[in-house]
Formats: C-alpha cells, sequence, structure tokens
C-alpha cells in the first residue's frame, strides 16, 4: 500500500501532520507499506526532517492509494478515485461543507473521518482531543488574565512546546476566580490537565455553587451536573446520549457563579444549549470569558455567543451580549469568546507525535486488512455513496441548495 501525506490546503493553514517523519520511517520498515510525503513550507515537520527519516518527498501524490491530512481538504484539490482520512467536518450535517461531501461521492472517494474511527464499544480510537483541552483551557486561563489585567500569561503557541508551559505555570499567580469546565472526555481532560498544572483547586460542583473561596478553584461538570429530563425526576446517561432532545439545561445555577468556562463537551444537534443570548442579558450572568473548545456555530451549538470560529492569529473577539453581535473584546456589557478550531495547532509537533501514535496502535493494521469493521464503520463515503451508518447524511447531501 502506497500512502501519501498531504499538503494542508485549508485557510487558515495548519501545521500539524498525521505522521511525524520518525513515524513514518517506523511504518515503512515494519510495515507493507510506501509512504511518499508532498512538500509543504508551513509543517511543523520539515520537508528536510521527513528527508533526513528516508521518506519520499515530492509535489505530486496521485500515485498513492490512500492519502492523509488533518483539516478539510479544498474541492479542487480533491483527487478523485482515492482513500481519504481528514477531519471533515461534515457527520453534523455542517452546512459549511455540505458542498465538499457532495464533491467527495461525486468524485467516487471513500472518506475515512478520523473522528468516527471507533472500537466495537463506540470509542474513538485516535484524536487530537487531550491537546485541543490544553490549549484551550491555556487561552481561557490567558484571555481571562487580559480581560482583568491581573496576570499576564505567554501564548501557548509561542512556547517551544508544554513543557515550557508548565514550567511558567509554576510561577504564574493566580487571583481568586472560578472556572467551570465541561464534559468528561479528552478534551476536558487537557483542560483538567492544565488547571492542576497551573495549581488551581479543585471543588465539587455543591461546593462551587455553596462556598467562598479566597483563592483560584474549578470544578468539572458531567451531563447528570448540567441536564435533566424534561419529564422524569431521574437521570440515564445512556437515555440522554440516545435522546437528547428530551432534556432541558440546568446550567443556569452556574452562569451566576462562574467567571471562566471552558467547554469541553461532544455536543449533539438535539441537546439543549447551556443557556440562551436572553440568559446573558441578565444582570446576574457572570460569565466573563468563555473558552469554547467544542466550537459548534450558533445558532446550531451548545454556546449561543460561538457566533464564528477565532483564529490563532486573532484568538479571542467580543460578544455584544444586548446587540447580539461580534465586537471588540475586553469591553464592558462584553463576553470575551476564545473559539479556535484547531487549537492543537499552537502545539502541533507535540499534538501531531500523539496523534500519529494512535494511528499506527489503532488503525494501521484496520486499513491494510481486508474486512475491517473499524474501517467500515469510518467511511462515511464509499463507492460514490454514503456509507451504510451515515446514511441519515441522505438529505444533507441531495439538498443542492
Amino acid at each position: 500500500m502506497k500512502i501519501g501525506i498531504i499538503r494542508e490546503g485549508k485557510i487558515p493553514p495548519d501545521s500539524r501532520v498525521p505522521l511525524t517523519p520518525k513515524q513514518c520511517q517506523h511504518i515503512i520498515k515494519n510495515y507493507p507499506v510506501d509512504i511518499k510525503v508532498q512538500r509543504s513550507p508551513g509543517r511543523s515537520y520539515t520537508d528536510e526532517e521527513y528527508e533526513k527519516a528516508g521518506v519520499t518527498l515530492s509535489d505530486e501524490v496521485s500515485d498513492c492509494e490512500v492519502l492523509m491530512g488533518v483539516k478539510e481538504v479544498p474541492i479542487h484539490q480533491l483527487i478523485a478515485n482515492k482513500t481519504y482520512f481528514f477531519f471533515s467536518h461534515t457527520i453534523k450535517q455542517q452546512p459549511y461543507n455540505r458542498k465538499l461531501l457532495q464533491a467527495i461521492i461525486q468524485q467516487n472517494i471513500r472518506l475515512l473521518d478520523y473522528e468516527v474511527l471507533t472500537n466495537e464499544k463506540g470509542k474513538r480510537l485516535i484524536a487530537f482531543g487531550r491537546f485541543a483541552g490544553i490549549v484551550g483551557a491555556h487561552n481561557g486561563v490567558m484571555t481571562y488574565g487580559n480581560r482583568t489585567g491581573l496576570f499576564d500569561l505567554k501564548r501557548m503557541k509561542d512556547c517551544h512546546d508544554y513543557a515550557e508551559a508548565k514550567s511558567i505555570y509554576q510561577n504564574l499567580k493566580m487571583p481568586a476566580f472560578k472556572t467551570v469546565v465541561t464534559g468528561t472526555g479528552r478534551v476536558a481532560g487537557g483542560a483538567v490537565e492544565v488547571l492542576e498544572a497551573m495549581n488551581i483547586r479543585r471543588v465539587e460542583p455543591a461546593d462551587f455553587l455553596t462556598q467562598h473561596y479566597s483563592e483560584a478553584i474549578y470544578t468539572q461538570l458531567s451531563c447528570i451536573d448540567y441536564a435533566k429530563h424534561k419529564v422524569n425526576k431521574g437521570f440515564d446517561t445512556q437515555d440522554f446520549y440516545g435522546n437528547p432532545q428530551d432534556y432541558e439545561s440546568i446550567f443556569a445555577p452556574y452562569t451566576k457563579i462562574a467567571d471562566l468556562l471552558i467547554n469541553g463537551i461532544y455536543w449533539d444537534n438535539r441537546a439543549p444549549q447551556f443557556f440562551t443570548k436572553e440568559d446573558m442579558k441578565k444582570a446576574d450572568f457572570s460569565i466573563r470569558v468563555i473558552a469554547d473548545v467544542t466550537c459548534d456555530i450558533a445558532p446550531v451549538s451548545s454556546i449561543p455567543s460561538t457566533l464564528h470560529a477565532s483564529t490563532i492569529a486573532d484568538p479571542v473577539f467580543g460578544y455584544d451580549v444586548e446587540k447580539e453581535v461580534v465586537t471588540k473584546p475586553y469591553q464592558k456589557g462584553v463576553v470575551d469568546m476564545m473559539t479556535i478550531d484547531n487549537l492543537p495547532n499552537e502545539m502541533p509537533r507535540d499534538a501531531s507525535e500523539s496523534f500519529g501514535n494512535q494511528f499506527i496502535e489503532h488503525v494501521l493494521e484496520e486499513l491494510l486488512s481486508q474486512n475491517s469493521a473499524v474501517i467500515e464503520r469510518a467511511s462515511v463515503a464509499v463507492d460514490g455513496g454514503l456509507g451504510k451508518h451515515f446514511e441519515y447524511l441522505r438529505d444533507y447531501v441531495e439538498d443542492l441548495s
């Protein structure tokens, strides 16, 4: 099998890679696989590093059966009749990528989306989630420092690596403020990892709401803490995952206490929002900074003020709660929004190495096998149509408007 590592075509560019030079070298040596890397000036791992590892460099990868990238491939760069791996951002019927999935089907491309590479229990096998949470929490705390002027935190992208960032945390003097982290998966785990490294004290949700603290604290919420059934008094986690439309938000008490919200959930389009735009206008809405790592774009989103994704170059925008529009951050009457949608790209080498290791451990042999349930479950498109697990996207791809 010949695998091509494609250059990233989406703007703004992403410098992460699906496989590092050493990982490519390992695969070529130990598997029946050849790898070709498309030349690119913008990667965190340079062309020279790949070449030094003995990997073939080329401007042309059309002779490769499998093409691997990170972000969405621009339609005009797609090569027909290939197998592609990338994050397509189509499985939630995102309107901005409808034409991309239509083009993929029309060009008889097999699309394997990293987000749906799962084991038989439905657990994801490969993700950048931990690093999204790490950078998201870092940026959220940084934004709070910028807003209040009480401390200054160096950008993660300006640190050599995560180790440097952690060394900075040891000398960071924090004021007393309250942070809520939502979620219990990889993203939230990465966020908690940073808050712990910053020596911010963890407290239980009930204490967060009722006790007074003279130090920086945080709490972590699972779905039972922020949602309840509309009719039944009990909470069934599996029912919530299967039927989120039957639940409503009980997040309101945290909006009256928290200063910073770090949103790290996987949000189902049918699930309730944490709060509404009208809630944000209330005098007792205390949240001043939202780091929305989830970054679903409003109005179909868990956070109604996530009006667009911000960028690494311009990470924070203001949300004017009265006018409901984007404005400059750090103003009165404004909630500061950090909504970068490619957060791991602020620490691309660390994130890429971890991602590639997961691919080798969990996916590579599945790709090489003749009949893999893992590959089948991740095939959003195949043989000129939708994969059998993605028929729910039928109306999405057939809407030609």
